[in-house]
């Protein structure tokens, strides 16, 4: 089994991190945790654009998947730049429908979810869906039924202000029986897969950043990055990112083949990232000092991120179950 990147894959990577750094991602933050949605669907759009949304769906649907490395990779890139939607949530979506099949509407929904015309968000085994108040539809999975709903109630405050949850109502029923609970659960490993990798990139920003105020700010004349403490600490929380990742690419294979393991090697690596994420935040907000607690400091969206990605589509006890029940 192949663990390194190709080159092709690592070119990939470097264009979508330049493409978003370009991106002005703050501001787009700030305008989406407000309801304002313009900015976040201009940088959707350009997200489609570099085919990011069309590595979930199928060539048959006009997409180019289902291709987990690269979608892995794509969501190390969007969790770097904190870029704000139902990203993750979408491309579950694609491949709850691309195992369902026509019966729930793929044949309308998967190239418009491929292209970037589509917002979709996915609630399962959850009370809230993600951003409902800017999806096109919301697909809600209730034990073995999966219904469709354009309704929600109103908009509840979360932790990370650009994660904007409501309550799903009413729907229509697209399906019903145990092939709804076997799509689900796939669905959930690649929501799984993609939160783990975007807990991943969001660990990554937060480091750099601190890293470079760890060797600017100084005290006692020199700057903090010079201290014993501040080095281990922030090579315990570099350690706890690189043990993660190659548990995201190998839970990415394991899928991408069909493994058997593949939904407890997905479960491992979204205890890892997700934990490695969390703690990368808490050692920016510590090391920023009172400067970490400040809305108007950009890295405060970063930093408050990171709990709410632990905790998404499985809490750290729900994945290590998962990994535990073999």
């Amino acid at each position: 089994m192949r663990f390194l990147l190709t080159d092709e894959q690592r070119e990939f990577a470097r264009t979508l991190d330049g493409m978003l750094g370009a991106s002005g991602t703050p501001a787009v933050v700030r305008a989406w945790a407000a309801g304002e949605q313009k900015p976040g669907r201009e940088l959707w759009a350009r997200v489609a654009a570099a085919d990011v949304f069309a590595l979930a769906v199928p060539e048959r649907h006009r997409g180019m998947g289902p291709l987990p490395v690269e979608l892995a990779l794509s969501f190390v890139e969007l969790g770097r730049h904190a870029v704000p939607g139902p990203l993750v949530e979408t491309v579950a979506a694609a491949a709850l429908l691309e195992r369902l099949g026509e019966e729930a509407g793929a044949g309308a929904w998967l190239p418009r979810i491929a292209a970037g015309d589509a917002v979709v968000s996915l609630c399962a085994g959850a009370p809230y869906a993600l951003d409902a108040d800017a999806a096109d539809a919301v697909l809600v999975v209730q034990g073995d039924t999966v219904r469709r709903t354009d309704a929600h109630g109103p908009v509840q405050p979360s932790l990370d202000p650009a994660r904007r949850l409501a309550r799903p109502l009413g729907g229509t029923v697209l399906a019903r029986g145990p092939a709804v609970t076997a799509a689900a659960a796939h669905a959930v490993d690649v929501a799984r897969l993609a939160t783990a990798a975007q807990s991943l990139g969001l660990g990554r920003a937060l480091l750099a950043a601190t890293v470079a105020y760890a060797e600017q700010r100084t005290q006692f004349q020199v700057p903090i990055g010079s201290f014993q403490a501040v080095k281990h600490r922030l090579a315990d929380t570099l350690i706890g990112l690189e043990f993660a990742q190659p548990l995201v690419y190998a839970a990415a294979l394991a899928l991408a083949a069909g493994a058997p393991s593949a939904g407890r090697e997905v479960a491992a690596a979204k205890v890892a990232a997700g934990e490695a994420g969390y703690a990368a935040a808490r050692t920016a907000l510590q090391l920023h000092g009172a400067l970490g607690y400040t809305e108007e400091l950009d890295l405060s969206l970063w930093i408050r991120k990171a709990r709410p990605l632990r905790d998404a589509w499985g809490t750290p006890a729900d994945c290590r179950a998962r990994v535990l029940a073999g």
